[in-house]
């Protein structure tokens, strides 16, 4: 493995931190600068808005910046962020400090799926890209728990400290170990490498892709923004579990991005059919399991693995429909995961205020992941339908010329 992926991993186990981290911290926050809880969770939203906005804009702008180079400003602007957040005297400073900090989110996984796939050779490129997202899993498993309790044990700014200090170390392994990559080159200067990159997200399979993610990862967050309610009311967990429920869908999350690199490789949309038709199964199933504490905490594994398998194929679907010019569609795919987390977690809520239950943010969510494959289904049959035509124009025109087409 090029110790360039676990440069790549390192920045990334620092960002899926600093991403989750807050929902752990709120109470803290909310006791230390006055306000209340859901106040609180608007640092959550911050965020999420954070990389809406700078996934395609941090992308778009930085076109023509050597990616090394790229990489190294965007996670520097990610530390400044986390060190806003921790310096921030009340709740508007640190709201700004969390939009800041997520604002170089997207384009950095953008920029770095590319780099990815890049430092390895052909039919190893989804592993490859899946290794870099193995630091985000594992910030699930050790990040998250371990930042909060240090937010509980020493304030919530020692947390964001730490988190600086990652990302400069990410930093420092990015400068040393991703080796320079040319730009490939292409006629005209930045401006007409923009619009490249603006026709290749507009292309018809590279928008379903980005549909898909918006739907079938909202299904996972459906759940996932209301799974510590749902052990501690349904399953009958004391809250101090919480934390393990927590690591135990990181876990899962990292068995399925461990699956997702070599199974992508091998059949890209197949993995994404499977991944999204199995999330709508077992998220239904915790229905049922959620009443069980060790049928839940099982459950919890698989929705943690079966969700994140859906990642790396939309990740590798969208570079590969938009292989010209990746960049700005790898970048936009992160806007819709975060589009996903927000639509899913107001679905699943929305759900549980109209008094339908703790448990009906599982069939919210199931029916989202069934929404997101049928999308996917359709981009694929639309696919195919193109790679037919396509091959009988060539036959056409191999027979005009007197060319036989094979």
């Amino acid at each position: 493995m090029p110790l360039a992926l676990l440069a790549l991993a390192v920045a990334a186990f620092g960002i899926g931190t600093t991403e989750f981290v807050m929902m752990g911290l709120l109470p803290n926050v909310a006791d230390d600068l006055g306000v209340s809880v859901p106040s609180a969770g608007h640092l959550v939203s911050a965020y999420a808005i954070g990389v809406v906005i700078g996934a395609p804009l941090l992308a778009a702008v930085g076109v023509r910046v050597p990616r090394r180079r790229m990489l190294v400003a965007l996670m520097g602007l990610f530390t400044l962020g986390n060190l806003a957040s921790a310096l921030a005297p009340g709740y508007g400073t640190l709201l700004a400090g969390r939009v800041l900090a997520g604002l170089p989110h997207g384009a950095f996984f953008g920029v770095g799926a590319v780099v990815a796939a890049r430092l390895v050779r052909e039919g190893r490129q989804a592993r490859a890209v899946a290794t870099m997202f193995l630091g985000l899993t594992v910030a699930n498993i050790v990040g998250v728990p371990l930042g909060t309790a240090l937010g509980q044990q020493l304030g919530w700014r020692a947390t964001f400290l730490v988190v600086t200090v990652i990302g400069l170390i990410a930093m420092g392994a990015l400068a040393t170990l991703v080796p320079h990559l040319p730009l490939e080159r292409r006629d005209g200067g930045a401006g007409r490498e923009l619009r490249r990159e603006i026709r290749a997200l507009g292309d018809r399979q590279v928008l379903l892709g980005l549909l898909t993610a918006v739907f079938g990862f909202a299904g996972v967050f459906a759940l996932y923004s209301y799974l510590a309610s749902m052990v501690t009311e349904v399953t009958g967990l004391a809250e101090s579990s919480v934390t393990v429920v927590l690591a135990l869908f990181g876990v899962g999350m990292t068995l399925g991005a461990l699956a997702a690199g070599p199974l992508t490789d091998r059949a890209l949309r197949p993995t994404l059919y499977g991944a999204l038709g199995a999330l709508a199964l077992v998220l239904v199933t915790f229905r049922f399991t959620v009443h069980v504490p060790w049928a839940a905490l099982a459950t919890v594994v698989v929705i943690g693995a079966v969700g994140f398998m859906t990642t790396t194929p939309l990740q590798m679907l969208v570079m590969e429909k938009a292989r010209h010019a990746p960049t700005l569609a790898a970048a936009s795919n992160h806007s819709a995961f975060n589009l996903a987390n927000a639509g899913g977690a107001w679905a699943g809520g929305t759900a549980i205020a109209a008094g339908w239950g703790w448990t009906s943010p599982t069939l919210v969510g199931a029916a989202l992941a069934v929404t997101g494959l049928v999308i996917a289904a359709v981009a694929g049959a639309l696919d195919r339908g193109e790679v037919r035509r396509s091959r009988v124009v060539a036959r056409g025109a191999g027979a005009r010329d007197g060319v036989g087409v094979g």
